[in-house]
């Protein structure tokens, strides 16, 4: 009996989730990095803006190897109390902030520096802030799962868990909104940053974008996997 109790702990003590909060911290330490870029960005440093964005591409590939990691220990072997499918597709959205975090970091990288209007740079300086602001609590989120599957989804613990998304979703409404805001001061400033300034901002803002979306994405896929049935 003994001998069977271990058998079933190991299986339990390969879970995935540990690799996964891994993979979000990679995730964030990229994220992390775009304040410094918009700076560098603004600051027409080009030298400085092409090193950020290796560094977060580099961490971009890190947060890969963590992902196939994370494949790797979910044969049907592996005893978690969750659907495989549920889980990958769960770590596929997951794996869009670290993407988007390279994406937005290459896009800066796409064309030499121009002058910015100073309300632009600040709003753009605002919303590198509140993106990483909104992958900081989806972090805390993911931080949950560990508790959730020690304790096999114990009521108090998913209610903490529970309790963290709305956060997430606040913070992904208000970086929408400051997106749009942005999106007017581009048009705006055609006369300054000229058309393909224009196209270009667009693509940089629409990437950054693109990272809260992809937190509120996966934090809805992770309320559906632990919400109580």
């Amino acid at each position: 009996m003994r001998r069977y109790i271990r058998s079933v702990e190991t299986l339990y003590a390969k879970s995935p989730f540990n690799l996964i909060y891994e993979h979000i911290q990679k995730g964030n330490e990229a994220v992390h990095k775009l304040e410094d870029l918009v700076q560098a960005f603004c600051d027409k440093d080009v030298d400085r803006v092409n090193a950020i964005s290796d560094v977060v591409s580099d961490l971009e590939h890190d947060a890969d190897q963590i992902k196939q990691g994370v494949r790797e220990r979910l044969p049907t072997s592996v005893l978690i109390p969750l659907s495989r499918q549920d889980v990958l597709t769960f770590l596929r959205l997951q794996d869009s902030i670290p993407d988007s975090a390279r994406d937005v970091a290459k896009s800066m990288t796409l064309r030499e520096a121009y002058d910015i209007p100073t309300d632009l740079k600040e709003s753009f300086m605002k919303l590198a802030k509140k993106t990483i602001e909104i992958i900081d609590e989806y972090e805390k989120l993911v931080d949950k799962m560990g508790p959730i599957l020690a304790t096999s989804f114990r009521d108090r613990d998913v209610e903490k868990a529970l309790e963290l998304i709305p956060p997430v979703e606040r913070l992904e409404h208000e970086i929408d909104i400051l997106g749009l805001e942005i999106g007017k001061k581009i048009y705006a400033s055609e006369d300054q940053i000229g058309a393909v300034g224009i196209y270009h901002f667009n693509d940089v803002i629409q990437n950054m974008s693109e990272i809260s979306n992809a937190a509120a994405r996966a934090a809805d896929s992770l309320r559906t996997m632990i919400y109580p049935k």
